[in-house]
């Protein structure tokens, strides 16, 4: 097998297959970004002197070949080749002889594996953005068009107080807010160079790590070698940990879902073809796809966990155990995509029950209006939660003295302060999501 550290002797084949894993499928999600940062890197020896400006037009021209074999699909990882970064210096070496070897001066696989991941993972943020937004202008745009729709809210399990379609819709959009945050947190700890840092010990030629950090896009080098090489795993995990806050409200959302789209509720339902049915049950119209999505997203909350395990107990440098930190993170990136997709993608079929408390099993729904409507006509609070209780007990208690209560809005019920019924205040809260998201200013 083709590797850059062979140094004359070779592996048992089964110890280059229990070593290089899984490693070669992965790899070819980071091909365009290893040539990205080759052609940065060799831009940097060539300032330097390390190599001629003919050199540099030589080896730009083939880098650029290879990234459009890649765009194109035309790239594999040959059988006899350990990984990416292999494979394009065998590429270059084929094509250009002794001249692309020299690609290597001054960085380490350690360094080029690292400005890979880092330059792989600020597009998968990117793009992980970009699907949040989507799913929280659905929100938005959901919670502004049934604002109005009562709906029973709950603790304890028990029926509680009045909530709305409004109320809830929107809760899990400004839950989105939070959950950008931190995914721009880890923006932060992904957007920093750590080119030039070699094995961790940096190097004796003169490297020009800004000029690489610029030619890069990132925000700053990792200045400190020794923490630069430190960042793996902590990268890792600080995007690991952002996706999971994303997968924690998806997960609550979809439990909510499934249980408003019992027949016990009735809150919600969707078109059949979004649901599937049973082998022997004729009926069912089961929540299949917020059950997936419950479990992939608990799927994504473990994977900062199996991170923080992984790396754990090992002293400061380079060790092999790395390697594993593909093998969890990208799929779990690729469970983020999916589900965030899709939990947009039902919610353009969604149907919510605007009739809902027509049933009589939320006519306690009111007792706390009722309470507050006695004291603000001039009973004591507590005189007037006793009042209450007893009709509640005694089977008499109706809200407003005898007011129905199925064609109530939620206008009616006199809510106005921010983020209640009456005052979702979505503007606010979508210039909050604005904020969040805007990462380049955020440096």
């Amino acid at each position: 097998m083709a590797t850059l550290w062979n140094k004359g002797t070779s592996a048992t084949e089964a110890v280059e297959r229990f070593t290089v894993g899984n490693d070669r499928v992965l790899d070819l999600a980071l091909a365009r970004y290893d040539v990205q940062g080759s052609l940065a890197h060799i831009r940097m020896l060539e300032r330097i002197g390390l190599l001629t400006a003919d050199e540099l037009t030589a080896l730009s021209a083939a880098l650029e070949r290879i990234a459009a074999r890649i765009e194109s699909g035309d790239f594999v990882l040959e059988d006899d080749v350990e990984d990416i970064h292999s494979q394009v210096e065998l590429l270059l070496t084929r094509e250009l002889g002794e001249m692309g070897k020299k690609i290597h001066s001054g960085r380490s696989r350690n360094d080029q594996v690292l400005v890979d991941i880092k330059l792989f993972l600020r597009d998968e943020l990117r793009s992980v953005r970009g699907e949040v937004l989507t799913l929280f202008r659905t929100l938005q745009g959901l919670s502004d068009r049934y604002k109005e729709v009562l709906l029973p809210g709950y603790t304890h399990a028990q029926v509680a107080m009045p909530s709305s379609f409004g109320l809830w819709f929107g809760a899990y959009a400004e839950a989105l807010v939070d959950d950008m945050y931190l995914l721009g947190g880890a923006y932060k700890v992904v957007d920093r160079n750590p080119l030039g840092s070699a094995a961790g010990y940096g190097n004796s030629f003169p490297l020009d790590r800004q000029l690489t950090t610029d030619l890069l896009g990132f925000a700053s080098p990792v200045y400190n070698s020794v923490a630069a090489q430190m960042q793996r795993g902590r990268t890792e995990r600080a995007v690991a940990s952002a996706l999971g806050s994303v997968a924690l409200t998806l997960n609550k959302f979809a439990s909510d879902c499934c249980q408003y789209m019992c027949p016990n509720f009735g809150f919600i339902k969707f078109p059949d073809e979004l649901t599937t049915g049973s082998s022997i049950m004729p009926h069912k119209k089961n929540p299949d796809v917020w059950e997936i999505l419950r479990g992939k997203c608990n799927r994504i909350l473990a994977a900062e966990n199996e991170i923080s395990l992984l790396c754990s107990n090992m002293p400061h440098g380079y060790h092999r155990d790395y390697q594993l930190l593909k093998d969890i993170l990208f799929p779990t990136l690729e469970l983020m995509h999916d589900c965030l997709q899709m939990a947009d993608y039902m919610l353009q079929y969604i149907e919510v029950n605007t009739h809902i408390l027509d049933n009589p099993l939320y006519d306690y729904l009111f007792t706390v209006e009722e309470v507050n409507r006695r004291t603000l006509a001039g009973t004591p609070f507590r005189e007037a939660y006793r009042q209450v209780g007893v009709e509640v007990n005694e089977g008499r208690f109706q809200y407003g003295g005898g007011r129905g209560h199925g064609d109530l809005k939620a206008s009616d019920l006199g809510h106005t302060h921010l983020g209640s019924l009456g005052n979702l205040c979505n503007d606010r809260i979508a210039a909050l999501m604005d904020a969040a998201a805007d990462w380049q200013k955020a440096r």
